[in-house]
């Protein structure tokens, strides 16, 4: 067994970075407040979310740039590319991460991020969906038009997915941080569009006249370390980046345990295997990170 095989058929923390649950009591720790869950569901984003310490988010960062390396220079990996982002060399893409450096493997388990999630999902089991790099070199780093994640994911059903975005560098303005459009979440699903088209604009095309008054995007600036969460139907997307360092992000992608396939006639993403119309979406590639009802047992 290869270490990417390995790391996949772990639906557990294999190493010591992160510390994982082992009682209800420890849960509490965890908990986002009420205040911040109604402030999720009525924009549709909660930004300024602590995950990494210096420890481990020096190591992420060491995992990120190893398996950039091992994308360009020996392909030994299970790394998937997407062509439209990763080829064009003004914004380098990757997913698989997860399966491929054990530090990102974990990542996903961490319970500062999978406690919330589960909160913010409204449910009690959490699966994983797939993670996602990406790294805007210096002076460069292409737009990210504005899109709908979900618009992607419409072969899944419920739309019940969430992001977490994970700030690898002090994410600004100068170097192309997240910017959303609250409360856009509640604007129905639009078309999907090219990511790296050129035009950051494309998707106003499709956005209702009545929605297009409260189209005003904010950015989320993030000290390295700090996450923001958006919803699945949240409108989102980044500039350019115009400062001297490449500015990296994770990210993670999660939804309810029940999410089914609705569409079999491709792949569920690209990479992906094929998946039977009505059937859960599940096995080792997508684990389940999070289920409240064993932590109770404990």
């Amino acid at each position: 067994m290869n270490n990417s095989e390995y790391l996949k058929s772990k639906h557990e923390m294999v190493g010591d970075l992160f510390t994982m649950m082992s009682s209800a009591v420890e849960y509490d720790q965890y908990k986002l407040s009420e205040k911040d869950i109604s402030f999720y569901h009525e924009k549709g984003y909660l930004p300024n979310h602590k995950i990494l310490n210096k420890i481990q988010l020096d190591a992420l960062e060491d995992g990120l740039e190893n398996n950039l390396r091992k994308l360009f220079e020996d392909r030994s990996n299970d790394l998937i590319i997407d062509p439209e982002l990763s080829t064009n060399k003004r914004l380098i893409y990757f997913q698989g991460g997860w399966c491929n450096d054990a530090n990102f493997h974990d990542l996903i388990f961490h319970p500062a991020i999978t406690v919330p999630v589960s909160q913010l999902l409204n449910t009690d089991k959490v699966r994983f969906w797939h993670d996602q790099c990406f790294y805007k070199p210096s002076h460069d780093g292409a737009d990210v038009s504005w899109h709908q994640d979900y618009s992607y994911w419409q072969r899944t059903t419920p739309s019940n997915h969430i992001t977490v975005w994970l700030s690898v560098d002090d994410s600004t303005l100068e170097n192309g941080c997240l910017h959303v459009v609250p409360g856009s979440h509640k604007w129905g699903l639009l078309p999907e569009v090219e990511l790296t088209s050129g035009s950051i604009d494309a998707l106003k095309e499709y956005i209702p006249q009545k929605h297009l008054e409260s189209f005003k995007p904010e950015p989320i600036e993030l000290k390295a370390g700090y996450c923001s969460f958006h919803n699945d139907h949240m409108i989102h997307g980044s500039y350019q980046n115009n400062s001297d360092k490449p500015r990296r992000a994770i990210v993670l992608n999660f939804m309810g345990a029940g999410t089914t396939c609705n569409d079999d006639t491709k792949p569920i993403m690209p990479g992906f295997p094929k998946i039977p119309v009505g059937q859960v979406i599940e096995g080792d590639i997508f684990p389940i990170v999070f289920d409240h009802n064993k932590l109770i047992k404990n």
